[in-house]
């Protein structure tokens, strides 16, 4: 029988921090303090699913300095 479930491609901490041009630091202090890309747990283990970090380097793009982005026009 075969399965319709996707499995995701989740990376490491250190990875994801690679993929951003970051450090494991800022990505730990941004899941402290809710910010930053989706996170998976599993167990201790912190996980990056890669298109939750494509999605979050999207939301990202600004075409200028005086442009927020899609979550400041919301307010």
């Amino acid at each position: 029988m075969a399965s319709n479930i996707t499995t995701p491609s989740l990376v490491n901490e250190y990875q994801a921090a690679a993929i951003l041009g970051l450090s494991v630091a800022t990505l730990r202090r941004w899941r402290w303090a809710g910010k930053g890309p989706r996170f998976v747990k599993l167990g201790a283990a912190v996980r990056y699913d890669a298109a939750d970090l494509a999605a979050f380097i999207e939301a990202g793009r600004r075409a200028s300095t005086t442009n927020h982005g899609p979550e400041a026009a919301a307010r």
